[in-house]
């Protein structure tokens, strides 16, 4: 093999090797807030705001808290430093993505699910006069 075609393997190689590490340091995957503390790396937690306890924003250091309960019922204040998300308050589901950091969960990113407006409301069986009747009766 020519020289250049060896420098160019290695150089993929070591490329390829860079992309691995850091991928594999990005997220450790879907957790609770119990896993997420014990494997000290970054997380998803996906939970429900607490509504018992207020959340607070903090215009001079740009920090919005709050508790939220994970989907095995433990409880821990969340610290986002960014403004609260829009539509925080209509959350079907929150997800965090952060670390735990002395029993606070530190988020980088929060992703709110909101009720769809598309869904139909639970428990009513109500369909308009304008819509034809497919069922053949």
């Amino acid at each position: 093999m020519r020289p250049k075609t060896i420098i160019g393997i290695v150089l993929i190689l070591v490329f390829t090797g860079f992309l691995l590490m850091n991928f594999g340091q990005q997220v450790g995957g879907y957790m609770n807030f119990s896993q997420a503390e014990e494997s000290g790396s970054r997380a998803h937690v996906v939970g429900d705001w607490v509504e018992e306890r207020a959340f607070q924003y903090d215009v001079e250091s740009n920090v919005f808290s709050f508790h939220m309960r994970d989907d095995q019922g433990a409880i821990r204040e969340v610290r986002y430093n960014h403004p609260k998300p829009p539509n925080f308050e209509d959350a079907e589901k929150i997800v965090v993505e952060g670390r735990v950091e002395k029993e606070i969960f530190l988020a980088e990113n929060i992703l709110i699910k909101c009720p769809s407006k598309y869904e139909g409301v639970k428990g009513l069986d109500v369909v308009p006069d304008d819509v034809p009747d497919l069922t053949g009766g």
